[in-house]
């Protein structure tokens, strides 16, 4: 080929690519629309579960340093305290996982989920380590840190029957049989956690499963010998158990047992009585000292109400009604069925054992023993709070739909996932 017919070629296919200045000049606005779309997907997250979230954890830091700088006086940094930053970090590593989980995501792996922390569970009644007549925890070995699967039995659980009770016949409610796995999911790891003995979590698992029950719209009929057979186990095993026995009379009478089984409520009550309207301070709390077993766990409010008062309490029982509230209202413009009950469930999972442990601490319940969700010392307790608040993110900000309403109609005209 002549010099002309090559020079022609040249001249017919020139060199397209654009200077380096160029190039990376294109690259920054590439990348201009994808911060720019990063922050739109956090202005999507919901406000008022962060302005509920955000006060409990708050109020939780400064509490248990409060709680536990006591028991180390000569650690600039008490311990517990430096664990419980770390577990809070840990939790926030879940919320940010839980926010790029997909409910269609959960909706597959529930059952699997709940299967694995049944057998924990199991193993844990096994080779669990014992602490105060409970054996609760899992030691990892290697790690030097315990787990407790039951914290991780009750999200796997919301998970699992959310699953089971998300396809609804035709009136809307989903059929019997639904009804009767969903039970089943429930009482399994409820009974293996009342063998370790742990009543309280096995209450607060039966009282997540009636919750998604009601939700999903069983009829109340057929609930109704369910909670009876329950409520008559429960006292059953109260009576069969001394532990739990000794408990429920300390609770009738705590000021008569107030040197045994009465003791943590007198002393919660004292707390309570010293801290008035407005407490005594941060730090200037005498009930932490010695007199109040588990301060910074199980009694928190009772540190928060001698600390900060009775506007420390009601602070705190707002923003967990707050909650509440945010998250029944992400639950009623979810997209489908499950992803309605996966919300409503998260929410759940945090506000029930915070009325619980109120009631325990202000002597309206018998002595249970678990924390109060994102305020108390709890290293898998914290994890499982992370979990249920970024699924709660991650449904209101992506996963509602304008088209909803029509969607829950044609849910009670029998459509659904299957």
């Amino acid at each position: 080929m002549s010099r002309v017919g090559r020079g022609e070629r040249r001249r017919r296919w020139p060199d397209v690519r654009p200077p380096r200045g160029l190039a990376a000049g294109a690259g920054a606005r590439d990348a201009q629309p994808r911060e720019a779309a990063a922050r739109a997907w956090l202005r999507g997250l919901d406000r008022g579960v962060l302005a509920a979230a955000a006060p409990l954890l708050g109020t939780g830091l400064v509490m248990i340093y409060s709680t536990t700088a006591p028991l180390k006086l000569g650690d600039a940094v008490p311990p517990l305290f430096a664990r419980h930053v770390l577990a809070l970090a840990a939790a926030a590593a879940c919320a940010a996982v839980a926010l790029r989980v997909p409910s269609a995501l959960w909706r597959r792996i529930a059952l699997p989920a709940w299967g694995i922390c049944v057998l924990l569970l199991g193993a844990t009644l096994v080779a669990g380590v014992e602490v105060k007549g409970s054996v609760r925890w899992l030691a990892l070995p290697g790690l030097g840190l315990r787990l407790q699967p039951s914290e991780l039995a009750k999200f796997a659980t919301v998970l699992a029957v959310a699953a089971c009770l998300a396809r609804r016949g035709r009136d809307g409610a989903p059929p019997a049989a639904r009804i009767g796995v969903a039970l089943g999911l429930g009482l399994v790891p409820a009974a293996l956690v009342l063998g370790q003995p742990d009543l309280g979590t096995s209450a607060v698992l039966v009282g997540l499963v009636g919750a998604l029950l009601f939700v999903a719209g069983a009829p109340l009929r057929r609930l109704a010998l369910p909670a009876a057979l329950t409520g008559a186990g429960a006292v059953v095993f109260v009576f069969l158990n001394p532990y739990a026995l000794r408990r429920l009379v300390g609770f009738l009478d705590p000021w008569k047992r107030s040197q045994d089984e009465g003791f943590q409520l007198v002393q919660s009550f004292v707390a309570f009585g010293r801290g008035g309207a407005f407490g005594v301070g941060v730090g200037g709390g005498r009930q932490k000292l010695g007199f109040l077993p588990e301060a910074h766990t199980d009694f928190i409010l009772s540190a928060v109400a001698e600390e900060l008062g009775l506007v420390g309490v009601v602070g705190v029982l707002a923003a967990f009604g707050a909650l509440v509230l945010a998250g029944a209202r992400i639950a009623g413009r979810a997209r489908d069925p499950f992803t309605q009950l996966l919300a409503f469930g998260s929410m759940a999972l945090l506000a029930l054992p915070a009325a619980i442990n109120a009631a325990v601490v202000m002597g309206a319940l018998p002595t249970t023993g678990f924390t109060l969700p994102l305020v108390s010392y709890g290293k898998t307790s914290l994890l499982v709070c992370g979990l249920a608040l970024g699924t709660l993110l991650r449904i209101g900000a992506h996963e509602g739909a304008p088209e909803a309403p029509r969607v829950a109609g044609a849910a009670r005209r029998g459509w659904g996932p299957a």
